[in-house]
């Protein structure tokens, strides 16, 4: 067995252990639909190289070649579909069928020429270097952020492209592809196209791979740290989030403050009305934060009803009104499922970072600034105004009774 043929064995099993990891990604949500059409690049992939290895058993080989030039092709073309899905890009379709049809009836008609024609060779490689350069296009105009690995993506999608369009070059100076189709894999070009072919596909699928699993990843950790009553980040995820929150505004120099949130007498609400509409009071005032909490906010239901709000870029002041103006707006807000003249109120605690303070020290001092709204009758905001010497709270409003007392 000569080295191009055990270089296409070990093609077409990679590319079905391919094909099998990337429909093992497609059963998650996150990767379904762009795994699914990188698998099916990879099964053309596997057709193509059995097509390959089939070649010098044809006597005549023309129909073999132009059927195993038109898979691969196939294949490049359901990996760009691929990456169109998930970069959330329109896949162009009819573009790059249109392409496929045509640069297939190229390469039926180019084999009337000399077998050593640059122009032959070329009408073989150049379409697998644009159908790379249309991948690297999709990542290219994508809208989301990319990371690290994106940006090898690219970089491996135009090396990969270059290498397919230096193909006819490297084949004249190894002396060409064989004196026909049967001699291909006898070559010393096939060797080495073989292998180039296992480099380039190899470290697509691996990055192409590890991007979905990156993002399967990122939508568990998200789905982890999401409250499913409000929709908004549990106690974990709210967390883990402010910490870096307050890192990133200590580093820049900006202020952060942060507020916390109670419902009152939420049990009562329970209790008098059912759990159902307990939730559905839950619900209404995350969706107030939600709707209050904007740019870089962020905003966690942290216990049962209570809730709290990191404000970045915002001081005590700013942060007072973020409080005052929620509170108002629940307290004048009907609940489906409560009686029509029924409200309900919420008090809250707020706190500035100060020099030298981390996060527990803000998440503290607002508590104690909660606890002390609460101490006065609830339905009032109550103000940390420093860490020295013990916590110094200012009264900023008198609270109003609820009506359910």
């Amino acid at each position: 067995m000569s080295g191009a043929n055990f270089i296409l064995l070990i093609n077409l099993s990679v590319a079905g252990l391919l094909a099998a990891c990337f429909m093992a990604v497609s059963f998650h949500d996150a990767g379904r639909a762009p795994a699914r059409w990188l698998a099916s690049g990879y099964l053309l992939g596997m057709a193509y190289f059995a097509i390959e290895f089939s070649i010098p058993a044809f006597s005549d080989a023309r129909l073999a070649v132009v059927a195993a030039f038109a898979v691969f092709l196939g294949a490049t073309i359901a990996f760009n579909g691929g990456l169109a899905q998930k970069y959330g890009v329109a896949p162009p379709w009819t573009p790059m069928l249109f392409f496929l049809a045509t640069a297939t009836i190229t390469v039926y008609f180019v084999q009337d020429l000399p077998r050593q024609s640059l122009a032959r060779m070329m009408a073989y490689q150049l379409p697998y270097a644009a159908m790379q350069f249309v991948g690297l296009g999709i990542v290219w105009s994508s809208r989301q952020s990319r990371g690290r690995l994106d940006l090898i993506l690219m970089a491996v999608l135009a090396a990969s492209g270059l290498q397919f369009a230096s193909k006819p070059f490297i084949a004249h100076a190894l002396g060409g592809w064989g004196a026909n189709p049967q001699a291909y894999l006898q070559s010393s070009y096939a060797l080495v196209s073989q292998s180039l072919g296992t480099v380039f596909g190899l470290a697509l699928a691996l990055l192409i791979l590890a991007i979905l699993v990156r993002d399967v990843l990122a939508e568990v950790i998200s789905k982890s740290e999401v409250d499913t009553l409000s929709g908004l980040l549990n106690r974990g995820g709210f967390t883990r989030h402010a910490e870096l929150a307050v890192q990133d505004a200590t580093r820049l120099g900006v202020p952060v403050a942060m507020v916390i949130a109670d419902l009152d007498h939420f049990k009562t609400v329970n209790d008098s009305f059912g759990h159902a509409s307990g939730d559905r009071v839950i619900e209404a005032f995350a969706g107030l934060l939600r709707e209050a909490a904007e740019g870089d906010h962020m905003v966690g239901r942290i216990g049962g009803e209570e809730f709290a709000i990191i404000l970045t870029g915002a001081n005590l002041a700013a942060a007072r009104l973020f409080a005052e103006g929620t509170r108002h707006a629940f307290g004048a807000l009907p609940i489906n499922g409560l009686p029509a003249d029924s409200r309900c109120t919420s008090s809250f605690g707020i706190a500035e970072l100060h020099m030298g303070e981390g996060f527990p020290d803000l998440m503290r001092r607002a508590d104690e600034a909660l606890y002390l709204a609460k101490n006065a009758g609830r339905d009032c905001v109550r103000v940390s105004t420093g860490p020295a010497d013990g916590l110094a709270l200012v009264k900023i409003d008198q609270p109003r009774i609820s009506g359910r007392g």
